[in-house]
């Protein structure tokens, strides 16, 4: 089609950083780009930096003053030639306002239209879309943004309990489970106000709230030449606070369902006018049906259990489409071959998931045979609190999912991080469960399952850790806040 292929691109920054930074850079310098990572003062030093050819400082640890700040990118993107823009995921990657001024700067934007991503950005949007596409949506109400009596009226159709859902929402912000019409006046001005607070837009809808239900979503592919593809399913449905912490795929869904919601995937994806890498994601109730959730119009932190069960490699294809051209043609034919599993590490308490900071002192990542992990730290990296706490992610692959889940309980039991509090020990509880085992899974499995807090090793055994890992004099990303020190505060270390 004319007019549709953009310049090959050669060099490419990447607006992210951590270990979604390092995971394109790698796949970035595999095809002879120039690689360009952009950084705040905190993160001088840092894993990303060191993975990519050219680094820019953009601002203070303060995300809106550095990797939120949309004019501080693209003038980095000026300073270095930089031919295209990569967004990773979260910060800007679903931001329609940066996306078109990347192209207005006559660069190549790695993702969707600003188009699709603002009708799928708002989620009343999205439902209206996707009830015109034919699309199963969970049944809900949407109505005057402040007119609380008929907010209770909606509910009082729908049925207790109902879930009220920020518009802009995602991660669970703005997000509040009504169980009866006495609590719905409270939990719509909470909701509001943390809507407002997170997405600059207090607007709210309700859903019905669904009993156990099951997350999985359909990872869809779009180009330029009205290709559209559905590359399978994820299950996603170990979550807490409403974000995922453990995915797999396949799903246990059966053939029928699966081809009904990659038609369903598919439609939406048409819809929005799509190119890229998207995904559609889905409740399944307990009868089995499914309902469109939301569509993240990005690459999915999960992506890589699809590019291990599939063979391929997802951030190839989206500089492949920036670039104008087809999908591969051998993605039409993939079938799933065995099955993968992904646990994601964050710096955070298991028992209260609130985040965690400190100096990683010692740093060893399991490896083997169907094992990777995508980290973005290293021994001598600062966690802070100024971004998303996630470390790393370990994900493996095996030929049958009992095998996958054998390989990740030896993967977990091997991986060490010593000076930051980590959910290893909650990840190894749930892979060790026996209800992870026989995939008795939905999005209340943690609220069901035990959760042992950090075990504290006594001083000596800090200090010994700290000798032998090295105790880098110079750690990636700045000083540790004092209260990391170990000399001071023993609380956030763990032996194992």
């Amino acid at each position: 089609m004319p007019g549709i292929q953009s310049p090959r691109m050669r060099s490419l920054l990447i607006a992210n950083r951590g270990e979604i930074a390092v995971r394109i850079a790698r796949t970035a310098r595999e095809r002879g780009l120039v690689t360009i990572a952009v950084h705040s003062t905190a993160d001088r030093g840092a894993p990303h930096t060191e993975a990519c050819d050219v680094a820019v400082e953009i601002g203070p640890p303060p995300a809106g003053e550095s990797y939120l700040d949309g004019r501080r990118i693209l003038e980095a993107a000026r300073a270095t030639g930089a031919d295209a823009i990569h967004p990773g995921y979260g910060f800007l990657s679903e931001n329609a306002d940066f996306a078109e001024a990347v192209l207005a700067d006559g660069r190549i934007w790695v993702g969707p239209p600003p188009s699709a991503m603002r009708m799928m950005g708002g989620k009343i949007a999205a439902r209206e879309a996707m009830v015109g596409a034919g699309v199963p949506v969970v049944p809900g109400f949407h109505g005057d943004a402040g007119d609380d009596a008929a907010f209770a009226e909606g509910a009082r159709a729908l049925g207790y309990p109902v879930l009220v859902k920020a518009s802009a929402g995602g991660g669970g912000k703005g997000m509040r489970r009504v169980e009866d019409a006495g609590e719905l006046g409270a939990a719509l001005a909470g909701a509001r106000r943390e809507a407002r607070a997170a997405f600059a837009d207090p607007a709210v809808y309700l859903e019905k709230a669904l009993d156990r239900p099951r997350h999985v979503e359909m990872q869809i592919f779009g180009d330029a030449h009205g290709g559209m593809a559905a590359l399978f399913e994820r299950e996603c449905s170990i979550q807490r606070r409403h974000q995922k912490i453990v995915e797999e795929a396949p799903s246990s869904i059966d053939d029928d369902t699966r081809r009904k919601m990659a038609e369903a995937a598919v439609a939406a994806g048409r819809a929005a006018g799509y190119r890229g890498a998207g995904t559609v994601e889905f409740l399944l109730d307990s009868g089995g049906r499914f309902y469109f959730l939301e569509m993240n119009t990005r690459l999915q932190v999960e992506h890589a259990v699809t590019e291990e069960t599939l063979g391929i490699d997802l951030v190839a294809g989206q500089l492949e489409v920036a670039e104008g051209r087809p999908l591969p043609p051998s993605w039409r034919g993939l079938s799933p071959r065995g099955h993968a599993i992904e646990c994601r590490v964050y710096a955070e308490d298991p028992r209260t998931f609130l985040p965690r900071s400190g100096r990683i002192l010692v740093y060893e990542e399991p490896a083997g045979p169907g094992v990777r992990v995508d980290s973005g730290v290293a021994a001598g990296s600062v966690v802070g609190i100024d971004y998303d706490p996630i470390l790393a992610k370990v994900i493996v692959h095996a030929e049958t999912r009992r095998a996958a889940v054998a390989r990740m309980r030896r993967a977990l039991s091997r991986y060490v991080i010593l000076g930051v509090t980590t959910n290893l020990r909650l990840l190894r509880q749930i892979v060790a469960s026996d209800a992870f085992e026989a995939g008795v899974l939905d999005t209340g499995f943690l609220s069901r399952l035990p959760v042992d807090g950090p075990r504290e090793p006594p001083p000596a055994a800090v200090a010994a850790a700290a000798w032998a890992g090295g105790a880098p004099a110079a750690p990636a990303g700045g000083a540790a806040p004092a209260t990391a020190d170990p000399w001071r505060e023993a609380s956030g270390w763990r032996s194992r």
